[in-house]
């Protein structure tokens, strides 16, 4: 279990083109907002929260302390500076932890295939993420995906295969594709076409020599 992630926020009355000095003064804009609550907007350190949302994913609760009131949720879109990286606003979906909620769940390959060494196999990965419901705090962080029974061409691994939690259920079809073992491409053939000898030019002409001189 991932340990709990608290955020510190203030109520904040500066809106639109005005952030930009919110910004300046070390702060980050971001949106509360959910099925039983009316927007709010707020402010977050800058610092602390971008050291913190590198390891967070669309399924990971954060807790949002501000004005007294404490709210759980996701974050929902992070919005990114697209010359710096920088975060420039976080919109933050407040769920209630005794409701179903859907959300994105990264999947992770774990473990090594066989058929990479015996048949010079290669792992393809058709899905990076699986939209999964459950309840807030039954969301997994990833979905593991043990790679390590694929020992031939053509082995897969589909939606109806993964070990997941009771409490979690994937909305994807049983049947959809997550990690395959594909053959190597074949290799062009370089065609090599025999060298062309042309005979070394011994003698100068005489212009090409008095310019030398």
């Amino acid at each position: 279990m991932m340990e709990e992630i608290v955020f510190v926020a203030e109520p904040r009355d500066v809106i639109g083109k005005h952030v930009k000095s919110l910004r300046r003064e070390g702060k980050l804009p971001a949106i509360l907002y959910g099925k039983h609550i009316s927007p709010i907007a707020i402010s977050l350190d800058h610092r602390v929260v971008s050291r913190t949302l590198a390891h967070v994913s669309q399924s990971t609760l954060v807790t949002i302390k501000v004005a007294g009131d404490t709210h759980v949720g996701l974050i929902r879109e992070k919005q990114r500076d697209v010359l710096s990286g920088e975060f420039l606003h976080l919109d933050i979906q407040v769920v209630s932890l005794a409701e179903n909620i859907r959300t994105n769940v990264s999947i992770a390959l774990v473990g090594e295939a066989p058929a990479v060494k015996l048949v010079n196999g290669i792992v393809f990965s058709s899905v990076d993420v699986l939209e999964v419901e459950a309840l807030p705090r039954d969301l997994p962080e990833k979905i593991q995906v043990d790679i390590s029974g694929l020992s031939g061409i053509g082995d897969a691994i589909h939606v109806r295969d993964l070990a997941v939690s009771d409490k979690v259920r994937i909305l994807a079809d049983e049947d959809t594709l997550i990690v395959v073992i594909t053959a190597q491409a074949a290799e062009e053939v370089e065609v090599v076409e025999e060298a062309v000898i042309e005979p070394e030019v011994i003698e100068k002409g005489k212009k090409e020599e008095e310019e030398e001189a």
